[in-house]
């Protein structure tokens, strides 16, 4: 997998083509960004990539468009992630096509995301009928956001990172909706909220909060965001327990929602956010 960012649709003019066309998603090599993490053999943690779409829509045998929400789940050990608009691309890729229904839609996005992510997706979709039973929600925990800081640094500063090593470990979940980052290509800014469980020396929070402002002009993919602070906390803080949620705003009818952990929570709720 040799492609790069700089090859991918991002920042170029595209034609919105409405009858499927797989190729166009473009998968990038994840060990790309983790070598400049020094993440390399084994991984540190699991985890998953949550993507919503919002804006799926087919045609039915008889012509009649259809639409539906769908969720993919990619698994953080698979090879590739797959860039955005190239995502927004393929699936507008249906919007003329007729599918023979609900089954046979998702079998074919299970397959063709499967075969860029290099690893086997999980799909669900949810038609009309059943849209109002999705509920919304707010990562929970304590807010870092409630502390009246200064801060004059812009770019992530892993030393920010500091924890109480002489005192006795704790276990708590800390969230804040200041996360934001810019696209590695485009420069656009991409806004999120962090949740951050762990057990260990207690992280001191200012510091913590100054750490995430730090991204405000980082330039990185939403998953090597999460992964970037995941490594960041784990080496500076040294919890036995570590767990990073980041919930994004949609772009192009899709939210990206990357979860990383190194203990067994179980997989994180993908509660849509007021801001999503």
């Amino acid at each position: 997998m040799n492609n790069t960012p700089d090859q991918s649709p991002l920042g170029k003019s595209s034609a919105y083509r409405t009858q499927y066309a797989p190729e166009l998603l473009f998968p990038i090599a994840r060990q790309q960004k983790r070598d400049e993490l020094a993440i390399t053999g084994t991984l540190p943690f699991f985890g998953l990539d949550i993507w919503n779409a919002y804006e799926l829509s087919w045609l039915n045998m008889r012509g009649k468009p259809q639409v539906a929400i769908a969720t993919i789940s990619a698994p953080a050990d698979s090879p590739n992630i797959v860039e955005s608009k190239s995502f927004k691309l393929y699936l507008n890729s249906f919007n003329q096509t007729r599918v023979a229904g609900i089954d046979a839609l998702q079998s074919l996005l299970r397959e063709d995301l499967s075969h860029a992510f290099g690893a086997p997706v999980h799909v669900t979709i949810v038609e009309p009928e059943h849209f109002g039973k999705l509920t919304m929600g707010e990562l929970e925990g304590l807010s870092l956001d409630r502390m009246d800081i200064e801060v004059d640094d812009y770019s992530p500063a892993p030393h920010l990172l500091t924890a109480r090593f002489n005192e006795a470990p704790v276990e708590e979940t800390l969230v804040s909706n200041l996360l934001k980052s810019n696209c590695l290509v485009t420069g656009q800014p991409d806004w999120g909220s962090v949740q951050i469980a762990y057990v260990g020396p207690q992280i001191e929070q200012e510091g913590l909060l100054r750490y995430l402002i730090g991204f405000r002009e980082h330039n990185e993919f939403h998953e090597q965001c999460v992964e970037r602070i995941f490594m960041d906390i784990l080496r500076q803080c040294k919890p036995t327990k570590l767990a990073v949620y980041a919930r994004y705003t949609r772009r192009g009818g899709l939210d990206i929602n990357p979860w990383r952990a190194n203990f067994s929570t179980g997989r994180p709720p993908n509660l849509r956010g007021a801001r999503q």
